[in-house]
């Protein structure tokens, strides 16, 4: 759905803004999880189990709103390759913002570790215990997490690249103000 109003609604920019920090911050969490086997190790581990979770969470939320609101037009003049990157970029996002939490909640539950979440809630594992799909997950994670960098880093540039370059009015539809 794509509507002609000037900007996203504020609920989807607050999604937006609030997941870009948590999507970030797992990133970082997670390069420090494994570059670690101190008691910082344990300490980020706590944290990135539920903050994974509650992302996910999020982004369930974030999907129903942007299919149920829509979001605006890309601008008329915009080249046709960057409008279908444009699509397959945030597909690409939507994609790696639900497989990332359900495989590290996967890759947990093959190794029969438990997620509490806060307030000690445990998750029900959602796989059997096995140490080749562990591993087989393990691998995949990791992967889709350097691409989750990656595209982090191109959605980044193409921001720049409209509020300095083409001046067109999409990064003030995400980030509010005058377009």
């Amino acid at each position: 759905m794509t509507e002609s109003r000037p900007r996203f609604t504020p609920l989807q920019r607050a999604l937006h803004w609030l997941m870009a920090i948590g999507v970030l911050s797992m990133l970082f969490i997670g390069v420090g999880m494994v570059s670690t086997v101190t008691q910082t190790h344990l300490t980020l581990v706590s944290i990135h189990k539920p903050l994974g979770i509650a992302l996910l969470v999020l982004v369930i939320i974030r999907i129903a709103v942007r299919l149920t609101t829509g979001a605006p037009a890309l601008p008329a003049d915009l080249p046709e390759p960057m409008k279908l990157a444009a699509k397959l970029s945030h597909l690409a996002f939507y994609g790696l913002m639900v497989s990332m939490p359900l495989i590290g909640w996967a890759m947990l539950s093959a190794a029969d570790y438990p997620i509490t979440l806060w307030g000690g809630f445990t998750l029900p594992p959602i796989v059997s215990p096995s140490r080749e799909l562990h591993a087989w997950l393990w691998d995949a994670h990791r992967t889709l997490a350097f691409c989750f960098f990656a595209l982090v880093l191109l959605h980044i540039a193409a921001a720049l690249f409209h509020v300095l370059v083409r001046r067109d009015g999409v990064f003030q539809q995400m980030a509010g103000g005058e377009g």
